[in-house]
């Protein structure tokens, strides 16, 4: 099964910054939407930003400002600048690749801000 590969996450102190990476197989060509998910314990997973192909961005309300993603086309990577990091932000962090009918996952970064 095709994976999305993860680097970055690890702990950080309350302000600080974090930067993941995400890279596609150049097996998987065309990818409409690239984002990023993020699932606190106990809670459900959900979408912290997006990409489309063309540039256009989407950020959940509680990141808008202090998060920022990004996108290389060429090399099927996308990547999730955050700053100003909260506790609230702790959560293992996914990588998510959309083409066609097909939706790709990676298996997780570990995200911790400590306060």
């Amino acid at each position: 099964q095709v994976q999305l590969v993860e680097s970055g996450g690890g702990l950080v102190q309350s302000g600080g910054s974090l930067r993941l990476s995400c890279a596609a197989p150049a097996t998987i060509s065309n990818i409409g939407i690239m984002g990023w998910y993020r699932q606190a314990p106990g809670k459900q997973r959900e979408l912290v930003a997006s990409i489309t192909s063309a540039g256009i961005t989407n950020y959940d309300d509680s990141v808008r400002g202090r998060f920022s993603i990004s996108r290389d086309n060429a090399k099927n990577t996308v990547d999730l600048q955050m700053n100003r990091l909260k506790p609230e932000d702790t959560a293992v962090y996914y990588c998510n690749a959309k083409r066609v009918i097909f939706t790709y996952w990676g298996r997780g970064t570990q995200v911790t801000v400590s306060s």
